[in-house]
């Protein structure tokens, strides 16, 4: 299966450093996923808190970058593949 949502990517940068929700509540993340619309960064389905799934459910952007670093991979979440 391959993404039909390819066309929404741009040429984005990253809102914050890490997870934006997490950093304000004062709590932790793991993997930092970045929106490949909008820049958002959100904490991934491993942290408690899942920010940027919860993205994704609230905007209907539909692809995540890992920003964790060494990785530059994408997921689709509706097409549930990555994205090349």
């Amino acid at each position: 299966m391959t993404c039909a949502h390819r066309d929404q990517i741009k040429d984005v940068k990253p809102s914050a450093a890490g997870c934006e929700e997490c950093l304000a509540l004062g709590d932790r993340w793991v993997h930092p996923r970045m929106c490949v619309t909008c820049g958002h960064v959100g904490c991934c389905d491993s942290s408690k808190n899942k920010h940027a799934s919860r993205h994704f459910h609230a905007t209907g952007h539909p692809i995540m970058q890992s920003i964790e670093p060494g990785e530059s991979w994408k997921w689709c979440y509706v097409d549930e593949v990555m994205v090349e």
